[in-house]
């Protein structure tokens, strides 16, 4: 039996702005994980088993858009011959899916490396990450690449996506977060918002591109802040980005009453992090401020918390 895992992720500055070239720093989730378990077994043939979705199907018979599915032929590519008949490979997580914590993301990164032991592969962690990257393609049709690579990594990161290659930097805070992140209980679908948001920057390109410039700027200021180990500035500063993504008309009345009634329970700051429209909240708070900004979030109408402590 062959396991791998990987985190779930939460973007801490730039969502959205960063398909369109500006820098986003993300972090990942290390209490929230997926899981690939590659087991051997008898049978014609490869077996891909979803238990949390109450999913089983063959490899051969899976449709092309099937995740896992594209994940294993992405392998077999990679690897140059195909998966044993008999093989067995299932997936579980503890991330809640659409909620902007990288849920698929995470199960391609395990799922790459499970199969890359199988295959007895040496992968770098830009190669998972690059692999994992084609995976996001069939999930959210443009992504900027920053799921994939904060995930691969697990560590902090600076990401701008730009050509011929992504600028990537790992950085570790000067001072360690500590995050609450609220569930709205709202699925969000990345793709469709994506979407969204590129049409209405056809449409409004001037306005669309002074937002995506503003929240370049507070990624650059929220970098600068972490490196200080200025905790009080870094919720500032997720204030403003929070704002920018309302004028960015990715928020919802969901996300924005969390965020009030975090702020008003004590917390440094608070934005959404992911694609928005539903999904997840995240508030920097200290320690002696968690409990009360828990409160005041369930009382609020979260539908769950998570914790994670970053750097």
């Amino acid at each position: 039996m062959i396991t791998a895992t990987a985190p779930g992720k939460v973007i801490l500055f730039g969502e959205h702005a960063v398909v369109y070239g500006r820098p986003a720093l993300a972090a990942p989730v290390t209490q929230l994980r997926a899981r690939a378990v590659v087991e051997m077994g008898d049978g014609p043939e490869v077996r891909l088993v979803a238990p949390d979705l109450g999913r089983a199907t063959t490899l051969a018979a899976a449709r092309a858009d099937n995740a896992l599915a594209a994940t294993a032929r992405l392998m077999e590519q990679r690897a140059g011959r195909p998966l044993p008949p008999g093989l067995s490979l299932s997936v579980s997580s503890a991330i809640p899916i659409a909620s902007g914590l990288g849920s698929g993301a995470a199960i391609a990164v395990a799922v790459i490396r499970a199969l890359g032991d199988c295959f007895q592969l040496e992968l770098s962690r830009e190669e998972v990450s690059a692999l994992a990257y084609e995976i996001e393609r069939l999930h959210h049709g443009t992504p900027s690449g920053i799921d994939n690579t904060v995930i691969a990594f697990e560590q902090p990161v600076y990401f701008v996506r730009q050509q011929p290659a992504n600028r990537i930097e790992t950085f570790r805070p000067a001072r360690p977060l500590r995050l609450v992140i609220a569930d709205t209980g709202v699925r969000s679908a990345t793709k469709v918002v994506v979407g969204d948001v590129r049409r209405r920057w056809e449409a409004e390109r001037d306005r669309f591109e002074a937002i995506f410039d503003a929240c370049g700027r507070l990624a650059e200021a929220g970098r600068a802040a972490l490196a200080a180990g200025d905790l009080a500035a870094v919720g500032r500063l997720m204030d403003e980005n929070h704002a920018q993504l309302v004028e960015m008309t990715v928020s919802s009345a969901d996300l924005d009453h969390l965020a009030g009634a975090a702020r008003a329970a004590g917390a440094l700051g608070a934005k959404l992090s992911g694609a928005g429209r539903g999904g997840n909240l995240i508030a920097l708070v200290d320690e002696s401020g968690e409990a009360a900004v828990c409160d005041g979030l369930m009382a609020a109408g979260a539908a769950r918390l998570f914790r994670s402590d970053v750097g």
